[in-house]
């Protein structure tokens, strides 16, 4: 089996850091061994990567789904279970009950996204992450995982492309 090195390569532009992605796609390296580390959000699609799969669409969907169905039992359930009949008005007026249906649904669909995007972040991340204090200035890292065999083609390949530099990543104290 291989040894695995971590490479850290900081760009100053996103242009260079994208050509460095599909150069490093070239060589062999698979985009789960390329963490984009940036200061700035930076889509999969800037890069040229395939989009990352989220859940949170789901979470949302049923959440509204369960609101709705919060919001039916509320507007019609309610009155049949406890009617109050008041002269010439209908057991289940539809105005109110259009803004009772609205008003779960959103509420538990914003609920819902919000614990989505808390458990599809995987947050609080108890592992050890990198920190590049060149981000902090506006650069982009790339940090690489790829085989001891490997190392000395990616590093003359990311410095052709505009590479500020490349090196091993150490953990460093804060």
């Amino acid at each position: 089996m291989t040894e695995k090195n971590l490479l850290l390569a900081i760009f100053e532009d996103i242009d260079p850091a994208a050509q460095a992605v599909d150069k490093l796609r070239a060589l062999g390296i698979q985009d789960e061994h390329v963490t984009v580390i940036s200061g700035t959000p930076i889509t999969e699609a800037m890069l040229g990567r395939k989009p990352k799969w989220s859940n949170v669409n789901r979470f949302a969907g049923g959440g509204a789904l369960v609101g709705f169905a919060v919001g039916c039992f509320l507007a019609f359930g309610t009155p049949q279970m406890y009617p109050i009949i008041v002269g010439g008005q209908p057991l289940i007026p539809v105005p109110p009950s259009i803004v009772v249906l609205f008003e779960m649904t959103m509420l538990v669909m914003l609920i819902s996204t919000f614990l989505g995007v808390f458990l599809d972040s995987r947050f609080p991340s108890y592992t050890p992450t990198e920190y590049v204090a060149e981000i902090s200035d506006g650069r982009i890292a790339l940090l690489i995982e790829c085989a001891t065999d490997l190392e000395k083609n990616v590093e003359t390949s990311l410095k052709e492309i505009g590479a500020e530099s490349v090196k091993r990543a150490q953990a460093e104290a804060l």
